[in-house]
């Protein structure tokens, strides 16, 4: 008899992005066992012979099962137990990613039979696993991100106006629908309108009902 000397370890990915003024997050519906047919965070198992580590792990979750190539992932938690996983004691190491939804093709792949968006502070159902805390937890880290000032700016199209950028913080940082926060918009400007981290896109202005509003575009090399 073979005795089992480690636990699965596997990794999982909370990957926001923001449509409908909501933060949402992405699910994927599990085509096998265990859970099979229910809601799940896209995560693969680690591979030690192929998975330089476990953001290697990560990354290869999102290509092989929607197809999707993140600029950003970031390592969260550790989630472990003996209970967590029908298949015996597991560990999870959970990370998050931003990216637009427009850049977000979330194509079915291998061992997934459904994809789709749900509101990251209300996801519904069961999910598989502790997902449903795993989304909790990430949510509370992208929340507080944004609380110290830190710009989400990979979830921002090519080029954006300040507005824009104002809003989608105000996303992440409200709780829900029913409790919207709204930052004051002269404090967000004198804050972050000359970050290193923006750039003005010289002559591109969005033209609306009001004055034309700069364009500005996110700096090379940026790290949230």
């Amino acid at each position: 008899m073979v005795r089992q000397l480690y636990p699965l370890v596997s990794a999982d990915v909370a990957l926001f992005s923001v449509a409908d003024d909501r933060l949402q997050v992405l699910l994927v519906r599990r085509e096998h066992a265990p859970e099979a047919g229910l809601w799940a965070l896209p995560g693969a198992l680690l591979q030690p012979l192929g998975d330089a580590d476990l953001e290697a792990t990560a990354r290869r979750a999102l290509r092989e099962k929607i197809s999707v190539e993140v600029p950003y992932l970031a390592q969260l938690r550790t989630f472990a137990g003996a209970s967590r996983d029908p298949r015996g004691w597991s560990l999870s190491v959970l990370h998050f990613a931003l990216l637009p939804r427009d850049q977000v093709p979330a194509v079915v792949r291998s061992s997934v039979d459904g994809v789709r968006w749900a509101d990251a502070d209300a996801p519904g159902r069961r999910l598989a696993f502790d997902h449903a805390q795993q989304i909790q937890s990430a949510r509370t880290a992208l929340r507080q991100r944004v609380q110290d000032h830190d710009l989400p700016l990979h979830l921002m199209p090519e080029r954006f106006t300040l507005t824009q950028l104002q809003r989608v913080c105000e996303v992440i940082l409200s709780p829900g629908p029913e409790q919207p926060v709204r930052l004051d918009k002269g404090a967000f400007r004198r804050r972050f309108a000359k970050s290193p981290d923006i750039v003005e896109v010289p002559g591109a202005f969005e033209h609306g009902a009001q004055r034309p509003a700069q364009l500005f575009r996110v700096a090379t090399g940026f790290q949230f």
